[in-house]
């Protein structure tokens, strides 16, 4: 847009900010998409006359190739957003034939007399003369429009380029009456991203990134340049009773060009059918062979689907009451269809967050965990969430990496694409000493997610426990930036300055972590580094005051790293008769390097199934895809 088309504008009880790309009115704030609000202000500087689909088409999208569906797609947006009804229209109104002009009165913020002097209308895209108008309705229409659009680009379907087979699946806008349905419109979104992330052809944007630009104004060209693709799903749910309407549009991130769109009223009960469909026909628009049916989510009863999207959504918040509620929700799921993988599963997962969070004893929250997803298990024996949850705790809470690394195998088989699944056996490789595959799969789950901090914590985590200081410095700095409050991220980063020699930043890096038991750990070793003897053991004394049994791994690696190699062992022996978690790490820790020429150390690590040959004897197979 131009300088004026910023200018904001009264449209009846609406004030519209073009710059800031949304429609306010009270306590109310909607944000608009980039097209849909250049339409709106098109429409408003035409001054209530009437615009025809095809002038909207030549001024709007220039000489892009697009159908006037995408005309109609806009409008209904705007529809959407204003509450508008287009059998009785409050603001915009169609014309038979003809075309669209709003009906609500317009002021310019600025302007005395209601409205622009002239018309003003956009000025038209250079070469717009040369546009070829699809005027296709309907499905088919659609498909022929694609064909078209890619031969037009050079790119006939069974051809098109690896790098423009990737997408991006927004958060869907909640559009319901009342406003309560952020949940089943997230849940919709994220389903669909999961069928799609199951087609090998396809590179899908893990969800932590793509709904990290929630209520964002940023454009679709700057979205896709941040997460790396070349086509953005976005849409809206609007959910009235057992009435669901679900639009959904696929756009070329780099032009904002509309490949696809439609809009599907369906009662409940069809949901997901609909799912099917539309992600049948994103595959279908970036050229890829569906090998039989698209991977979709199981259809169940419809209210249960709903309680286990709310349940999903309730488990994110990582409180104990959403905790609480979303277990409600779930076991009510169940008794409604006591067949349903993916509510077992969504149990298995709320009980073991909640444990982790220290919200349920281990040795009850751990068993309900695994108990749930033994269930899930039952009923679909590739549900990769449960065998995600299984391999879990087949660490965490029985030590056992060779079953670990079975759930682990089968969940990636299940869903290769899935973040989580790879930060886990990421994270399952290192335990068993294989950091090339941990940074190899870190690494593909950055590409994947690439603004999820987990991701990228992660891979600095295994660059520096595998010796690569510099690209760990660079992995942690840009975690910081995504999440500057991640925990244990200034201590890795000291941690990493430390082993580099750099010893006053490391200091000032243990000096802000936020964990008060990591920043004790970083304090004991920088101030030893630093031959600053009184400060390393007054913050030793108060790390073991405070933390003796939550972190006797630690004081371990603390006391290895100030050569205090007998107190060093007597803390791990602590670390066994507390079942510290940390001694998965043992082998990897660098801060252990002074205890590892020592005639203890090996033996330490046999007793504890971790020595090299313990480790190497465990098979683990994982092919990345391509």
């Amino acid at each position: 847009m131009t300088g004026s088309e910023y200018q904001a504008f009264e449209l009846g009880d609406w004030l519209v900010e073009p710059e800031f790309a949304r429609i306010s009115r009270t306590d109310v704030h909607i944000s608009i998409q980039p097209k849909a609000m250049e339409l709106l202000v098109y429409l408003a500087r035409s001054n209530g006359h009437v615009v025809s689909a095809d002038d909207i088409l030549d001024d709007l999208w220039g000489d892009v190739v697009v159908a006037s569906g995408s005309v109609y797609f806009c409008i209904n947006q705007l529809r959407e957003a204003l509450g508008d009804d287009s059998h009785h229209p409050t603001y915009i109104e169609t014309i038979a034939k003809r075309g669209y002009r709003l009906i609500a009165p317009v002021r310019f913020v600025g302007d005395e007399d209601g409205g622009p002097d002239a018309p003003e209308l956009i000025s038209k895209t250079a070469g717009g003369d040369r546009r070829k108008i699809f005027a296709l309705t309907g499905l088919l229409g659609m498909a022929l429009l694609v064909v078209a659009y890619q031969y037009m680009n050079g790119a006939p379907t069974q051809d098109l380029p690896a790098a423009e087979r990737s997408i991006a699946v927004l958060p869907f806008v909640d559009l319901s009456p009342d406003g309560d349905q952020e949940y089943f419109a997230d849940g919709i979104a994220e389903d669909l991203l999961n069928a799609l992330a199951k087609v090998p052809q396809l590179k899908v944007t893990g969800r932590t990134s793509s709904f990290t630009f929630r209520d964002r104004n940023e454009n679709l060209r700057a979205i896709g340049k941040v997460l790396g693709v070349a086509h953005i799903l976005e849409g809206s749910v609007r959910r009235d009773g057992a009435r669901v309407r679900i639009t959904a549009q696929l756009i070329k991130a780099s032009d904002s060009f509309h490949i696809w769109s439609e809009t599907y009223d369906r009662e409940l009960v069809d949901i997901f059918a609909v799912q099917e469909e539309i992600a049948t026909a994103i595959a279908r628009a970036l050229a890829v062979e569906l090998l039989g049916n698209l991977p979709i989510i199981q259809a169940t009863n419809p209210e249960a689907y709903a309680l286990v999207l709310q349940a999903r959504y309730l488990v994110l918040q990582y409180t104990p009451d959403a905790f609480e509620r979303a277990i409600g929700l779930l076991k009510t799921a169940l008794a409604l269809d006591p067949g349903y993988a993916a509510a077992w599963a969504g149990l298995a997962r709320a009980y073991r967050r909640q444990t982790g969070q220290g919200l349920r004893p281990y040795d009850k929250g751990y068993p309900l965990a695994r108990e749930a997803a033994l269930e899930a298990l039952a009923l679909d024996p590739t549900n990769a969430l449960a065998h995600g949850i299984l391999g879990g705790l087949s660490v965490i809470f029985d030590r056992d990496f060779a079953a670990a690394v079975r759930h682990y195998e089968r969940a990636l088989a299940a869903e290769p694409a899935s973040t989580v699944t790879l930060n886990s056996a990421a994270l399952m490789a290192a335990y068993l000493g294989r950091m090339d595959l941990a940074i190899a799969l870190a690494k593909y789950a950055v590409a994947r997610d690439p603004v999820n901090p987990t991701s990228v914590y992660g891979l600095g985590i295994f660059y520096l426990r595998s010796g690569h200081l510099d690209e760990a410095l660079i992995s942690l700095r840009t975690g910081l930036t995504l999440s500057p409050d991640y925990i244990g991220a200034q201590f890795y980063l000291g941690e990493t300055l430390l082993l580099k020699g750099d010893l006053r930043a490391a200091l000032a890096a243990m000096q802000k972590e936020g964990y008060r038991s990591r920043r004790l750990q970083g304090l004991v070793v920088t101030h030893h580094a630093l031959g600053d003897a009184a400060a390393s053991d007054a913050a030793l004394a108060e790390l073991i005051e405070n933390f003796e049994q939550q972190s006797a791994y630690n004081i371990a690696f603390v006391l290895a790293f100030r050569g205090e190699a007998d107190r060093a062992f007597e803390w791990l022996q602590k670390a066994v008769l507390y079942d510290d978690p940390g001694l998965t790490e043992t082998i990897i820790e660098p801060l252990f390097g002074k205890l590892r020429s020592d005639p203890r150390w090996l033996p330490f690590l046999a007793s504890i199934g971790k020595s090299p040959e313990q480790l190497a004897a465990i098979n683990f197979e994982v092919t990345l895809p391509e």
